[in-house]
């Protein structure tokens, strides 16, 4: 905003200083080459004057004579004649045959005046020509014609413009300064607030804006410290009363869990039916508490990439998808699925840390491995992709299952939380629905995103797609990882 607010302010210095400037350009050109016509003029008026009176006593030698000098101390030359065309005097090898001084001499002996009209410019070179008649009234009894040269008076131009285009440099870097200052007391405390509100909206704790700058934004920086703090502790408390309640409850639930397995061995028959129940859903809860503290981490994580523009990680998703395949082969062959590996060749850097990408990874087969059923093949592939125009494309790793899938109405819903297909929930299948949301956060954190569609002929393609890290910058192990549930 700063930039634009200058560039603005600028291109209005520029066009105020130009239209000062090109004025003042223009009349200090005019009015020198007023100050030359009128100092020649009045030489022909002198040479004109001895001209007459040359005529009227029929001696020329004076005329002759005054111009003469008049070359040799200016060095411009002049052609003098008398009514009938002929030569009084011509100096500085200026003939009076010349086509042009024959065409000004005509003139003159008609009674005319010509002077150059066109003003000069410092670039200006050469000479200009005068002339003017000898005589009174409408008598005419010679022609004078000089030839002026405009080099002093075009460096002069030249010195004056200089001087005209140094003062409006110099106006337009003190309006600059000025700008730029006026623009830093203004758009700094809106940068600031800017960058508070990013860390709001990440739901981090803002840093306090200063009051500075117009009193309005001064009154709105003051206004934001209190709105941030009143958001800040609202989204405080709630990320710790999710944190408190999953970490707190774990406790109770591993004593009732023991006094659960404590009374198994007291029970009658009759009651194994009930106690299975009451195992598979203390497992449940075990899991949704689980789910829920890593969704809480997963957002916050997210909020903190969010504000950091997600740097900090690189890893090599190719060998990670290697690790977690190793991993997962042989809970795979316990479900009675077939999971498969095909990555690329070479390492794919991704931009993000071999944890939260195992994480994710983890997620993805746990859903595929529990919801694509006995006999299923599952495919986990890692690529490549490329961004948009000129962006330096994705890290993509992909599971791809051949289970019963999910409709198209199912897959917009499948990263909400807590939502699970009617499909799993008629099996009633083990899991949260809460898995799928948490890849979602992570990967939004890093800028990259979850695709759900659906395969051929049958199936879910679950694509998890990270932007590709510099080259170079992979690196770590995979030492992490995580499971969940989404469907």
């Amino acid at each position: 905003m700063r930039t634009r607010v200058q560039a603005a302010l600028l291109l209005f210095v520029v066009i105020a200083v130009a239209a000062f400037a090109v004025p003042l350009l223009l009349f200090t050109a005019s009015d020198r080459t007023q100050q030359l016509v009128l100092a020649r003029s009045a030489d022909l008026d002198r040479f004109a004057a001895l001209m007459d009176q040359a005529a009227a006593t029929g001696d020329t030698s004076a005329v002759a004579a005054e111009a003469r000098r008049y070359t040799a101390l200016y060095g411009e030359p002049l052609v003098v004649t008398d009514t009938r065309r002929r030569t009084v005097v011509q100096t500085g090898g200026m003939r009076a045959a010349d086509p042009a001084v024959a065409r000004l001499l005509d003139a003159a002996l008609r009674n005319q005046t010509e002077h150059p009209s066109a003003s000069l410019r410092p670039w200006s070179r050469g000479y200009r020509m005068f002339a003017e008649p000898a005589g009174t009234g409408t008598r005419v009894s010679g022609a004078v014609v000089l030839r002026a040269s405009v080099g002093t008076a075009a460096d002069e131009i030249t010195r004056r413009w200089a001087a005209v285009l140094a003062g409006a440099a110099l106006v337009a870097v003190a309006c600059a300064v000025l700008a730029r200052a006026a623009t830093g007391w203004v758009v700094s405390p809106l940068r600031r607030l800017d960058r508070a509100v990013g860390q709001l909206a990440a739901g981090l704790p803002p840093e306090q804006t200063r009051a500075g700058g117009p009193p309005e934004l001064r009154q709105l920086a003051i206004g934001f410290n209190r709105m941030a703090r009143t958001v800040t502790a609202a989204l405080e408390q709630q990320r710790r009363l999710v944190a408190d309640t999953s970490h707190q409850m774990r406790n109770p639930m591993a004593a009732l869990r023991l006094r659960v397995d404590a009374l198994h061995t007291h029970l009658a028959p009759s009651g194994e039916r009930t106690y299975t129940g009451v195992t598979t859903e203390l497992d449940r809860l075990e899991t949704l508490l689980d789910d829920l503290l890593a969704l809480a981490t997963a957002e916050h994580r997210a909020g903190e990439l969010t504000v950091t523009d997600g740097s900090g990680g690189h890893c090599d998703a190719a060998a990670v998808a290697a690790d977690r395949h190793r991993l997962w082969k042989p809970v795979a062959e316990r479900a009675g699925a077939r999971l498969i590996l095909t990555s690329a060749a070479s390492p794919v850097p991704a931009a993000c840390t071999d944890r939260e990408l195992a994480q994710i990874t983890d997620i993805l087969l746990d859903n595929a491995i529990k919801y694509a059923g006995a006999g299923a093949e599952i495919s986990l592939h890692c690529t490549t992709e490329s961004g948009p125009g000129s962006g330096v494309g994705f890290a993509v790793l992909t599971v791809t299952d051949d289970g019963p899938g999910l409709g198209a109405d199912e897959l917009a819903l499948a990263t909400t939380r807590f939502w699970r297909s009617g499909h799993q929930r008629e099996n009633r299948t083990a899991g949260t629905g809460l898995g799928l949301a948490i890849a979602e956060q992570l990967l939004a954190g890093r800028g990259g995103r979850l695709e759900l569609t659906a395969a051929r002929p049958h199936g879910l393609r679950a694509r998890a797609l990270v932007p590709r890290a510099a080259p170079g910058g992979a690196g770590g192990t995979s030492d992490a990882g995580g499971s969940g549930d989404a469907r």
